[in-house]
């Protein structure tokens, strides 16, 4: 038989009504959760808000350009700010084809370093391996440039030129690695940016391929499978895409970094396929004209990062359906 004590703690108190006890706890809990609602409601339009002020206030201070040049601004490359021209359509380039160049190099590693981590390593390795790919991210964008211009550019050149003896006169090839050469160019901007892409893409990816169930590891092997195998037949597809939203994200972070691809991309206004050869950017453009500008100059480089900022926006969106488009054949599968 219980004790009297715990059978009078839960005795219903007799000057309240337990229908009435109840209908006050679920009141309370109705309103908190209206008023969350609301605080959450208020935070997501803030974000828009404030991403609609950005493109309102920017887009309103390059309107002399836009309306000077009219559509030849995204169309021309002639960028010459003496004679009041504005061509933005090398410097799109250079920002698409030093990204496209992070893309490649970057995202094989960065998905290798996660799958090592996750899957393969010792135990005793993947706390020190995870800690110094997180650090790269803390290194300033500044730093990765000065090292570009001083220690990378000089010392890659001579691999730049071997390259370009090896192959620059192959049919197909010679449109990638032909041309003069010159260590401040696409292809180093675009090394500065896999390595500075590394730290999102890894960790984004290695929290993905974690959430795989541990029962699909599993079965794979229970049918026999080799560790590749259960990674190629099991890991990828589930993780496949968390892995294409964090290379999107990496893609957003490539094409907004403004002051490592300065140093390093060359500062040549040109459209061209040669990979070892200068170029610029919008971003990089933006950094090393701005001290210099006034009136519709001013103007053009603020439509360059309207530009940009249209482009990130665009790359997320694409990012977002495309990470769904594959949560959906997840789900058929």
């Amino acid at each position: 038989m219980p004790p009297a004590s715990s059978v009078a703690e839960r005795a219903p108190d007799p000057d309240v009504p337990v229908d009435a006890s109840i209908s006050l706890a679920s009141t309370g809990g109705r309103r908190g959760d209206s008023i969350f609602r609301l605080v959450a409601l208020a935070a997501g339009l803030l974000v828009l808000v404030v991403l609609a002020g950005i493109a309102f206030a920017t887009t309103r201070q390059a309107w002399p350009a836009f309306s000077a040049e009219g559509i030849g601004f995204l169309t021309s490359s002639d960028w010459d700010p003496n004679n009041g021209k504005f061509g933005a359509l090398a410097f799109i380039w250079g920002t698409l084809l030093s990204s496209a160049i992070a893309l490649v190099i970057g995202v094989p590693i960065s998905i290798g370093i996660a799958l090592y981590t996750n899957e393969m390593a010792p135990r005793r390795l993947r706390r020190p391996v995870t800690y110094v790919i997180d650090l790269l991210a803390a290194i300033p964008s500044v730093v990765y440039g000065l090292w570009g211009v001083l220690v990378l550019a000089p010392n890659i050149l001579p691999v730049y030129d071997s390259i370009n003896s090896a192959v620059g006169d192959v049919p197909g090839l010679s449109w990638l690695f032909g041309g003069k050469a010159s260590g401040r160019s696409f292809m180093t901007a675009g090394l500065i940016l896999a390595i500075m892409i590394i730290p999102i893409v890894t960790s984004l990816s290695r929290e993905v391929i974690a959430t795989v169930p541990r029962s699909q590891r599993e079965a794979a092997y229970g049918m026999g499978a080799t560790r590749w195998e259960m990674i190629r037949s099991a890991v990828l597809p589930w993780s496949r895409g968390g892995i294409v939203g964090a290379t999107m994200l990496g893609l957003g972070r490539a094409m907004g970094e403004t002051i490592a691809v300065a140093l390093v991309i060359g500062s040549n206004a040109q459209i061209t396929t040669h990979l070892f050869s200068p170029g610029d950017s919008m971003a990089g453009v933006i950094a090393n004209q701005w001290g210099e500008s006034s009136g519709t100059y001013s103007a053009a480089l603020i439509g360059l990062g309207v530009v940009l900022f249209a482009v990130t926006i665009l790359v997320n969106v694409i990012a977002r359906r495309v990470v769904r488009h594959f949560d959906e054949r997840l789900k058929v599968a």
